[in-house]
């Protein structure tokens, strides 16, 4: 456990470093940020910064040298960076949710042997193995890279009769995965947290709506059964548990019917706080912000509890030009990231409304 007064460092600079940050001081933890571009949002809020690569092993050691505990924001942090502050401060989450959460394959082999359900899968290293995995799983099938992938980006949607060759050839022939297409009701995640002690807690199952690959909204809580809430959250704990995970993350599932009840098909995991989770902020007891603090600190963990019908709308590209109306809305909670320029497919905000708040007041 470490105790307020103490630095936190955080690789990242993006929206997601920048609300930790401001959930550290709000708890009276300093933080240092670590991040390669000089015009991050994050160091905006922060006590101090190191603009450096994430492979510079002299900032790296500087950071480690600052912070009590080191956390990320973001999943495609090079292993070899986790494991070298490994070796100098605890790193939280550890790197071995990032190298299972950064491969595509590994992910999806690794929630398969603990009995859950993912769509089908197999690995794709070269066009003779596309050819036979789509023999094998059949068309329509989505063709992904391994690595690196976020918001749609590296990847193919493959439908009978596509040229397989030219697919390949899209994703820059790297290593793949083929996954089968799932028929869904709808898109949902967990949103939880776990403490080095096995203390866990999860957030109301949130719906998502996503827009040319990008999360449009979210909404808590879902519209999905009781029974079905509990085996998601149920889903989320395993997972934590078997990875000894540290901190807040995610867990993207899909919603199938079967028969009369509802199926859970895991989709993804996110090793770190998640857009889905971003109505946690003014809609939940505790943010998803201020319980990852809490987890990587050691702090027992707050309240998940859910205030109320939330809906969380991003703010993509130009749609933050609209935040004044967003500001007159008395239902709504504005969240702005410093970002200096609004480009198609960024994300430059978000918007919180409280969808049952009476209007006339208390």
């Amino acid at each position: 456990m470490i105790k307020p007064g103490a630095t936190i460092g955080i690789l990242g600079g993006g929206q997601l470093g920048r609300m930790i940050a401001l959930s550290c001081a709000q708890l009276g933890l300093k933080t240092h940020i670590l991040c390669p571009d000089a015009d991050s949002p994050a160091f905006q809020v922060s006590d101090g910064h190191i603009c450096a690569a994430y492979d510079d092993e002299a900032a790296l050691a500087e950071l480690a040298s600052i912070s009590d505990v080191v956390t990320y924001e973001f999943e495609n942090v090079p292993l070899a960076t986790a494991q070298f502050l490994q070796a100098r401060v605890p790193v939280r989450p550890g790197p071995r949710a990032l190298a299972v959460s950064q491969d595509r394959l590994a992910e999806k082999t690794f929630v398969r042997d603990l009995g859950i359900e993912t769509a089908p899968f197999a690995p794709v290293d070269s066009l003779d193995d596309l050819i036979a995995a789509a023999a094998a799983i059949g068309l329509p099938a989505v063709l992904k890279t391994r690595r690196f992938g976020y918001d749609g980006k590296g990847q193919v949607t493959i439908r009978p009769g596509d040229d397989l060759a030219a697919a390949f050839e899209t994703i820059g022939r790297q290593s793949a995965i083929l996954e089968g297409f799932v028929s869904f009701r709808r898109e949902v995640s967990v949103v939880a947290a776990r403490r080095e002690d096995g203390a866990f807690a999860a957030y109301d199952v949130t719906e998502n709506v996503h827009r040319n690959h990008i999360l449009h909204t979210s909404t808590a809580p879902a519209n999905v059964t009781a029974e079905t809430a509990r085996s998601a959250r149920g889903i989320a704990c395993r997972i934590a548990g078997a990875l000894e995970y540290v901190g807040v993350f995610a867990v993207e599932l899909f919603v199938a019917d079967q028969g009369l009840s509802e199926r859970l098909i895991v989709n993804e995991i996110a090793p770190r706080v998640h857009n889905s989770g971003h109505w946690t902020m003014d809609g939940a007891v505790t943010s998803q912000f201020e319980q990852h603090v809490r987890a990587i600190a050691g702090w027992p963990l707050g309240d998940t509890a859910c205030l109320g019908r939330v809906e969380m709308l991003n703010l993509i590209g130009d749609d933050v030009d609209d935040w004044q109306r967003f500001l007159a809305d008395p239902a709504a909670h504005l969240h702005l990231y410093g970002k200096q320029e609004a480009r198609a497919g960024r994300k430059m905000g978000h918007v919180n409304r409280l969808l049952d708040r009476d209007p006339e007041g208390c």
